[in-house]
């Protein structure tokens, strides 16, 4: 393996990354997986004993696809060669056929839109067979049904394609249409998708439901739907930007999370259509951050390979459908290099990101989430009161995620009733300066209205438990810290300290039953009537944070003339200013009002 560039801190200064470094690792990744690939060059049978939910044949596949889109990227003449022969052989009996809902329906896309990129390079070079082959091959994503989320936007990769080259143009016309047409049910303004039906926010919001049409409607150069899907973007990165650390990691929350710096992709596609809030130097040092992050992190193994896993392998990231060649749909960061060399984007020095800038807590619409990010420590966390996966995902369905934490076995970031851990059915019911509320189900007949209420790096928690017969206990948990984050977690109402060992919660999974850890938290007893429960949290890499009673103070109250149960929650910041909400006792939250104080100096800790 050639030896790294040299790092440039002058135009670098947070990162020493340059264009260079992304040529190397695409580069590397490349060289990495050739030994790997089939006689033919048809398939690339990636070592380990996993094999994804679609068999190995189509994990062969997938291993060529999504290397092929890095080659794509790269634009390197010697190693598109090497897939030129996989084409001549795979289209014609080696390759799974494309049918409804299959895995090579995603990895047609891969090919579709590296085929496209490199034309001149690749496509214009093949013998007439070859391309005869491949067109027909693809041509069955055309008609193939996908499943209803991202998977929509396959066909229309395929069909632009095939379009463009005059194979079945009608048929492809029709399906770059349908499946821009569905997405629009999906669409919530301000730059939100979900991902597919109901509530799924994550990052397949960047890397999928925007990259997808941009760089369809950019290699087609039609101006108008360039405009449509490019502005959706732009709103979107005013938002995506804040969901990476100072660190360079990404916002852990989601699934699919084993494509790493994918994250980055729509940084990139930003800069490539000039339709982005973020300036050069904000792109990449976002973007080269990431790269860094995970590359110095162990995502690589020693033969330089990318792993399963987030850092080094780890297989709590991974689904039914992750493949030994899964990672590599981390390739569609590498759309940074279509992007030339003397382009602002590569010449400008690099620029702090928002959570290097200062403190933040912003509300985000669309998914009802709220962003709190500290600049002394470089620490963002995600308030979800927004999004839940169908299925009962750690990674979708806890109150909390951050840069530096994950979801633990044991709960974190829940409220637990009668030792049922269970957050369903989640109900967004607002969110505004500083605060984010939802509903959720935790079991038959028992419901929980959460509200946070951030500032700096101080988090008010407060829970309505209803629905719970009298006596039920109640386990309120925080953050699992990790590394040099450290969690806090302190009573305010209705809650203290366990006297004994924690008592096992579960959750209930639906079709699958239910499985069972311990838990840490505060604990509680429901009431007669709806319980209020509030803790203060907080998660901090400060060495030497105030004390969190010195920060903030909570007063609950039981409100004239309000329905039973009702209850008024008054937060104090020390440094000025306090809110009031109104849990309404019947399922809701009323942000009442906002009062300014006078101002005192004031700590995040």
């Amino acid at each position: 393996m050639p030896a790294e560039p040299a790092e440039d801190r002058s135009l670098s200064p947070y990162t020493g990354r340059t264009r260079a470094h992304w040529e190397a690792a695409a580069d590397s990744l490349l060289a990495a997986v050739a030994p790997y690939a089939t006689d033919d060059q048809a398939l690339y049978h990636l070592p380990g004993d996993r094999t994804s939910s679609a068999g190995r044949l189509s994990d062969g596949l997938e291993g060529y696809a999504r290397t092929l889109l890095l080659a794509g990227f790269r634009r390197d003449e010697k190693v598109l060669e090497r897939y030129a022969r996989g084409l001549a052989a795979g289209p014609g009996g080696v390759w799974p056929r494309i049918e409804d809902r299959s895995q090579p329906l995603v990895e047609a896309a891969s090919i579709a839109f590296a085929l496209r990129l490199t034309r001149p390079l690749l496509w214009d070079r093949l013998d007439d067979g070859v391309r005869q082959r491949t067109a027909a091959w693809l041509g069955d994503a055309l008609t193939a049904e996908p499943w209803p989320c991202n998977w929509e936007l396959f066909p229309v990769t395929v069909g632009g394609f095939l379009q463009e080259i005059g194979y079945e143009p009608e048929a492809s016309r029709a399906a770059v249409q349908r499946g821009l047409q569905r997405i629009e049910q999906w669409y919530l303004g301000e730059g939100w998708y979900t991902d597919g039906h109901g509530r799924k926010f994550d990052y397949y919001n960047g890397w999928a439901m925007h990259f997808y049409p941009v760089l369809h409607a950019w290699l087609a150069g039609d101006a108008p739907l360039l405009d449509l899907y490019a502005g959706r973007l732009e709103a979107h990165l005013g938002d995506y930007a804040r969901l990476f650390g100072g660190d360079g990691a990404p916002m852990l929350q989601g699934r699919s999370l084993t494509y790493r710096f994918a994250a980055t992709a729509p940084l990139w596609l930003g800069a490539l259509t000039g339709r982005t809030p973020l300036s050069p130097g904000e792109t990449r040092r976002l973007a080269s951050g990431a790269l860094r992050h995970f590359l110095d992190r162990g995502a690589v193994d020693a033969d330089g390979l990318l792993t399963l896993g987030w850092h080094g392998p780890d297989e709590r990231f991974l689904q039914h459908y992750s493949g030994p060649a899964s990672p590599y749909w981390a390739s569609k960061a590498f759309v940074a290099l279509l992007l030339p060399p003397e382009h602002e984007v590569w010449t400008a020095a690099e620029e702090p990101g928002p959570a290097e800038r200062a403190d933040a807590v912003t509300p985000l619409g669309p998914p009802n989430w709220l962003l709190q990010s500290t600049c002394s420590d470089g620490l963002v966390r995600l308030h979800n009161h927004g999004s839940e996966d169908v299925r009962y995902d750690p990674f979708y369905t806890r109150l909390a995620y951050s840069t530096a934490t994950e979801p633990s076995p044991s709960y974190d970031n829940s409220v637990i009733v009668g030792g049922d851990a269970s957050r369903t059915g989640i109900v967004p019911l607002g969110v505004g300066e500083g605060w984010a509320a939802s509903r959720h189900t935790v079991s038959a007949g028992v419901e929980a209205v959460s509200l946070v209420v951030a500032r700096g790096a101080v988090e008010v928690r407060a829970h309505l438990v209803s629905g719970a017969a009298p006596g039920t206990p109640v386990r309120v948990t925080g953050w699992a810290g990790r590394g040099d984050a450290r969690s806090e977690l302190r009573p305010a109402h209705g809650l203290s300290e366990p006297e004994s060992e924690p008592v096992a919660v579960a959750v209930a999974e639906p079709g699958s039953g239910s499985g069972s850890e311990s838990g840490d938290g505060l604990v509680g007893v429901v009431g007669a009537a709806p319980s209020l429960f509030v803790a203060l949290v907080r998660l901090t890499a400060d060495r030497d944070p105030l004390p969190l009673g010195d920060l903030v103070s909570v007063r609950v109250t039981a409100p004239e003339g309000a329905a039973p149960g009702a209850r008024d929650l008054a937060v104090t910041w020390t440094g000025g200013g306090a809110a009031v909400f109104r849990f309404d006792g019947a399922g809701g939250i009323v942000h009442l009002r906002e009062d300014v104080l006078p101002a005192v100096p004031y700590s995040s800790g």
